[in-house]
């Protein structure tokens, strides 16, 4: 069961996210400050931090600062009271991988969690194969048996959200929250023209194609 720790000196805030999350499946420890999730950290592996930014001792800043020195790439979904575009820039400085503004809608912040989550999934396996195809996350790198190129971000990373799961249907909606993030302005359509370059430079592969699903969205599946 994936691991959530929760760095926030609100006592009632802490308990409510907590509650929602374990309601939604994930085992949950909440923290005051950034100083226990420091020491929870060293005890404990964690999935993904929720942490605020105003908090005694340390705050969310520093401890995701300490975090990303040390090497330490665990997911970190930021929320705070704090709503200016220079706070928000400070938190993806400091190494946050997402942003929320207080008063939290707590179902988006599950959908959140759950984005944050599997993007670092992705991240960590780092390597996907389909068929002779292989994916390389270090390197947005696909090599086939006839050659090895390199794919621009965004369509490696459609591709490989889909590879992992061949058969599954990803709506557009669901590939853009995913691979452009919530607050992305851009229009489905973006999906659309990725998936149209994937198609053209894969449209002799012998280990997979790209389905539309009309009216629903994409799918990757094996011959």
């Amino acid at each position: 069961m994936l691991k959530i720790l929760i760095a926030e000196d609100d006592r009632e805030l802490r308990q409510l996210f907590s509650h929602v999350l374990m309601k939604n499946g994930y085992t949950v420890r909440g923290v005051s400050n950034g100083r226990e999730a420091l020491d929870a950290l060293d005890k404990e592996y964690y999935d993904l931090i929720i942490s605020d930014i105003m908090m005694p001792e340390i705050d969310g800043y520093e401890l995701v600062r300490q975090l990303r020195g040390v090497g330490n790439n665990t997911p970190v979904l930021m929320i705070t009271a704090k709503s200016t575009f220079d706070d928000m820039r400070l938190g993806f400085l400091s190494g946050t991988d997402d942003y929320m503004v207080k008063p939290v809608n707590v179902n988006e912040m599950v959908l959140r969690v759950g984005a944050l989550l599997r993007r670092s999934q992705m991240i960590n396996e780092r390597r996907q194969v389909i068929g002779d195809t292989v994916l390389e996350c270090d390197s947005l790198t696909v090599t086939t048996p006839q050659e090895s190129f390199v794919l621009p971000q965004k369509e490696f990373m459609v591709l490989y959200k889909m590879a992992s799961f061949p058969g599954r249907i990803f709506t557009r909606q669901q590939l853009m929250d995913e691979i452009w993030g919530y607050d992305n302005e851009s229009d489905t359509h973006t999906v659309d023209v990725h998936i149209g370059r994937l198609r053209e430079r894969f449209r002799d592969s012998r280990d997979f194609k790209i389905v539309t699903i009309r009216g629903v969205g994409y799918k990757v599946v094996r011959p």
